[in-house]
């Protein structure tokens, strides 16, 4: 792990999405965080140690889903498809397939293992938020909260775009696993991989933190809600109005109220993934956020954990 030391800065954005604004000031305490996000080696020894189920390989009761299509009870998990031609962005249902049988052991489906496609030092995936916080309690930790999670992804650099800097590429490097080309067609894996890789492949952040931008998405133990919980605008000046340690919106908050008879909460979601591209999903950037359910696993979600001890 590595020594976040205490300190203030500027959270949010307010240049790309909306749900990122507004700027605000934001002091967080001295944490540890993990140098790489949960690798499937270190998952294993998780599940090997305790006999851990995840969420992915039980079957959903359809008492907990009223709407639940004929056939759907039965374990499995979102996999992202490339699609072979252009497809209309607004619909995520053009690239992700529920896929029986997919679990974190068998992140693309039954036909897929860790073990061939050699991943056992990339990032987990396939992990609900619940596997995620059963592996944190194990180890000892806890998973960040998403002024944790920015501060640390930020690498020390103050408002800056990108954990590196204001250039997604600069002088032509690949600084992070993101989609190069058009989403969710043609990736021309300038990165060299088409879907995750492995922990420590890009460069380290100015904290000598891997993996905290792209590659997978990572959980976050806040509550989600469209304007960050107790946000305020302020001059930098004004201490007064700097937010100490601040955590998520309440779970009654976080519930989509496109789907108002679903009442599953959503987390936090930061770093982005290996799926973000310059045409869809700009968010391979520490400001970035996005809600999940807390029941869903998928092909491009990981994590990884923090200590706020001594």
């Amino acid at each position: 792990m590595v020594l976040i030391p205490a300190g203030t800065f500027t959270m949010g954005s307010d240049r790309f999405y909306p749900e990122e604004a507004p700027l605000r000031r934001v002091f967080v305490d001295a944490y540890w965080i993990d140098e790489i996000p949960v690798t499937n080696r270190q998952f294993a020894a998780f599940v090997e140690a305790t006999g851990y189920t995840t969420v992915a390989e039980i079957a959903p009761d359809p008492r907990d889903y009223p709407d639940m299509l004929p056939g759907m009870d039965r374990a499995g998990s979102l996999v992202f498809h490339k699609s072979p031609v252009p497809v209309d962005t607004s619909n995520p249902g053009n690239w992700w397939r529920f896929e029986f049988g997919a679990d974190w052991r068998h992140p693309l489906g039954p036909g897929s293992d860790i073990e061939s496609l050699e991943l056992w030092d990339h990032p987990v995936v396939q992990v609900a938020y619940a596997d995620a916080e059963a592996y944190a309690r194990w180890s000892g930790k806890e998973l960040p909260s998403e002024a944790e999670f920015e501060f640390a992804a930020r690498g020390g650099l103050e408002a800056a775009d990108y954990a590196w800097g204001d250039t997604l590429a600069p002088d032509g490097a690949m600084m992070a696993n993101y989609w190069q080309g058009l989403f969710p067609f043609a990736n021309q894996m300038l990165d060299g991989w088409e879907r995750t890789s492995p922990v420590r492949t890009y460069p380290a952040n100015g904290y000598g933190l891997f993996d905290m931008i792209g590659n997978t998405w990572e959980w976050t133990s806040d509550w989600w809600s469209e304007t960050p919980r107790g946000a305020r605008k302020a001059p930098a000046s004004k201490s007064c109005c700097t937010a100490k340690n601040p955590r998520g919106a309440k779970l009654s908050d976080s519930f989509d109220p496109a789907h108002p008879g679903v009442r599953i909460g959503r987390k936090v979601l930061k770093g982005g993934s290996h799926l973000c591209a310059e045409n869809y999903c700009q968010r391979y950037r520490p400001a970035a956020r996005h809600p999940e359910m807390i029941d869903s696993a998928t092909s491009h979600i990981g994590f990884r954990c923090v200590s706020r001890g001594s």
